[in-house]
């Protein structure tokens, strides 16, 4: 028999009855039933009870083990008594008599509990974080982690993708965000940096004339951590076509990612990839408040500013008088009660702005009446027309927010999805995938009037050189995005493989050619020796399987995360060097004040 097992602990069944195995795992939970010691033993495939009373040989040795003690049996697999069959488990037919134990490993005080779904601070879970794991929840995080990444790998080798992997150790790029630094000891005063991203090498493998590339790529961005962001290393399914348009990339990691969330999705409904829809940057923004919108919410907001021009509503009618502003709606179906519609408005000072203004239609037996201080204001005309606009009826409601849309867009996406989860709208059995294009490329400064990059500066400008003689904001980028539910999952762009229109591209926004040459030298260069046309795309790793697994926090799959501090309680980095260690690297700390 094997030094350690027969048989995993999901693996014996009614016909193992009678037979001599040899089980090794954690002890999950002891239960003393007068006499007759109970154990779950767990491993990382299962469950089985096993057993010994004092006729056991071992009883007395079984008698010392607790939770989490790690251990080897030698047993005899017997029936359950009907009654006691446990229908939950594959092994619930069947329990192993104790023969003979082996202590592997004993587990002291414990500082949180594997048993059951107990909630404990973040900084114990991170801090013992190899117990945490040992949760059930977590340890079907990580299986699914796995299996998602070999789905994604099996997918892009089936479409002709060959994986490739590129530098850790490279030169720094401003991406975006902070790079990390690694300092250099052959070449002392001068740093590398770890990849925010595998950009520019991908760039240069299709510069090198191999036609599509991807890896399930480590990233590396010195960020502020959110709940759906890791502060320090993330992974991506990082992808480059050549010869491709934008439609072609769309067309070829839709269906990888249709097909994943298929598969793992249990069950929820995934749209037909050729069917998700292509959304203008500027449209997302408008109707739902932000570049990433969760269509599974139907709410879409509307421009209503013609309503309140001149209207008897003299905050929204000054508004309007300024440049640039306007008064946009938020529809709320079955919203139409002033408890409701109260209780939004207060959300919204909770956010920060003054209030949200608010009609609700009712039915008055003889017709239907609109109701609100905003409906006394602007008369019955202008808000039968309003509701004509948004299709609202009887038990509906509208909020509207006014001025500088920069001002109140985020928090109209927000109070969108508020209303839509109050009031049972959005749609929770459901992946909503939609692409978000035509990004802009520039941005003014309201201040300083400056012009600078918006979004990605190596993006193809859509009419390429002729594009950028004309108002750089009109500019749109070759640029795209995929949201699904709210997140953004996949950025990318097709590249500005030109250097004269890089050049110029970049010029616009105050750089010259030589600080383009200074930055991004290898990949200039690269492409004054015939560079196709190419394109490609990131999906986020961590992302997809925080959806897939239902999770709010991206630390939830993810096997060993950083705090919010960007620390590693486990493993108490950063840590301070030696001195040795700074005399080798030619590195001085300055102790902050």
């Amino acid at each position: 028999m094997h030094a350690y097992r027969s048989h995993t602990c999901d693996q014996l069944t009614k016909a193992n009855v009678g037979d001599t195995v040899r089980l090794s795992g954690w002890v999950h939970r002891v239960r003393d039933h007068g006499g007759v010691l109970f154990i779950d033993l767990r491993d990382h495939f299962g469950i089985t009870q096993v057993l010994a009373d004092s006729d056991s040989p071992v009883f007395a040795e079984v008698e010392k083990v607790r939770s989490e003690w790690c251990i080897r049996i030698d047993g005899v697999v017997k029936a359950r008594d009907e009654s006691l069959i446990n229908t939950k488990l594959p092994t619930g037919e069947i329990e192993v008599y104790i023969k003979d134990m082996e202590v592997l490993g004993a587990a002291g005080e414990l500082p949180l509990i594997v048993f059951g779904d107990q909630e404990y601070p973040e900084e114990t879970r991170l801090k013992y974080r190899y117990l945490d794991l040992r949760r059930e929840k977590l340890q079907r995080n990580m299986k699914m982690r796995s299996d998602v990444v070999a789905s994604i790998r099996k997918r892009m080798w089936d479409k002709e993708f060959r994986e490739f992997q590129t530098p850790i150790i490279t030169a720094s790029s401003p991406e975006g965000a902070r790079d990390f630094l690694v300092p250099s000891r052959l070449h002392p005063g001068k740093f590398y940096a770890l990849p925010q991203a595998p950009q520019q090498f991908k760039q240069l493998i299709m510069v090198s004339g191999f036609d599509k590339y991807f890896q399930i790529a480590p990233c590396f961005r010195d960020e502020d951590p959110r709940a759906d962001r890791s502060p320090t290393d993330f992974y991506q399914l990082d992808m480059e076509m050549s010869f491709v348009t934008q439609q072609d990339v769309f067309d070829t990691v839709s269906p990888v990612l249709a097909g994943v969330f298929e598969e793992f999705g249990g069950g929820k409904k995934v749209d037909n990839p050729a069917e998700w829809p292509q959304i203008s940057y500027r449209d997302a923004a408008l109707w739902y408040g932000t570049d990433k919108p969760d269509l599974r919410n139907p709410i879409k907001m509307q421009v209503v500013s013609d309503h309140f021009r001149g209207s008897g509503f003299a905050i929204f009618a000054k508004l309007l008088e300024q440049d640039g502003t306007e008064i946009r709606a938020i529809p709320a179906p079955k919203g139409g009660s002033r408890k409701f519609c109260d209780r939004m408005n207060k959300f919204a000072q909770e956010q920060g702005l003054p209030g949200m203004g608010y009609i609700f239609w009712r039915d008055q037996g003889d017709g239907m009446e609109a109701a609100g201080p905003l409906a006394k204001n602007i008369g019955p005309e202008r808000t039968e027309a309003i509701r004509q606009q948004l299709g609202l009826e009887v038990g509906d409601a509208a909020f509207f927010l006014g001025g500088k849309p920069s001002s109140f867009e985020t928090v109209a996406g927000k109070a969108r999805t508020v209303i839509g989860d109050e009031l049972g709208l959005t749609d929770t059995d459901r992946f909503a995938f939609a692409w978000i294009v035509d990004f802009p490329i520039y941005e003014k400064d309201e201040e300083t009037g400056k012009i600078d990059f918006e979004h990605n500066p190596f993006s193809m400008p859509q009419g390429g050189m002729d594009a950028l003689d004309g108002d750089p904001l009109d500019v749109l980028g070759f640029q795209y995005d995929l949201a699904c539910n709210g997140y953004e999952l996949v950025s990318g762009a097709i590249r500005n493989h030109r250097p004269e229109i890089m050049f110029k591209a970049f010029e616009i926004a105050g750089y010259g050619e030589n600080e383009v040459r200074k930055r991004f030298g290898g990949m200039v260069n690269a492409f004054q020796y015939g560079a196709p046309p190419h394109g490609g795309c990131a999906a986020g790793i961590d992302r997809i399987v925080m959806l897939l697994a239902e999770e709010a926090n991206i630390r939830e799959v993810i096997m060993f995360p950083m705090n919010q501090r960007a620390e590693d309680l486990m493993m108490a980095a950063p840590s301070e060097p030696t001195n040795e260690q700074l005399r080798e690297l030619n590195l001085r700390v300055i102790e902050q004040d």
